[in-house]
């Protein structure tokens, strides 16, 4: 009779989890990589991402915030601006998604992006 082989169980890993629900959520990966070059916009960013309704977009940067990723700075104007920014949390995820872009370059097909998109 073969010997029993005994596997330690998988464990689903809590952190990881949470990162991957969070920022896995469609569109919130991309925002928070157009606030890698700096502030921007709402229309910015509606722009940049692009194929995102105002509505859904309203609510990731929403959720954004709250999670304490992007802080939203509303000057007064007149005309009143609001712009989106990465915090100090919002940056720090800014070299896991660089090594996430080297990632995909070499290893998934083209096609993320429009012409219009990648121009900026």
């Amino acid at each position: 009779m073969p010997e029993e082989v005994l596997h330690t169980p998988q464990a689903c890993d809590d952190a990881l989890s949470r990162a991957f629900g969070f920022l896995g959520k469609r569109w919130n990966g991309l925002i928070i990589g157009v606030l890698t070059t700096g502030p921007a916009s709402f229309s910015g960013l509606r722009r940049a991402v692009g194929g995102i309704s105002d509505s859904v977009l309203s609510d990731r940067l929403t959720e954004l915030t709250a999670a304490g990723l992007v802080h939203r700075d509303v000057d007064p104007g007149p005309p009143v601006a609001v712009t989106y920014a990465l915090t100090g949390a919002g940056a720090a995820l800014m070299p896991v998604l660089d090594q996430l872009t080297a990632w995909a370059r070499a290893h998934l097909p083209a096609g993320g992006c429009t012409e219009e998109q990648r121009a900026g």
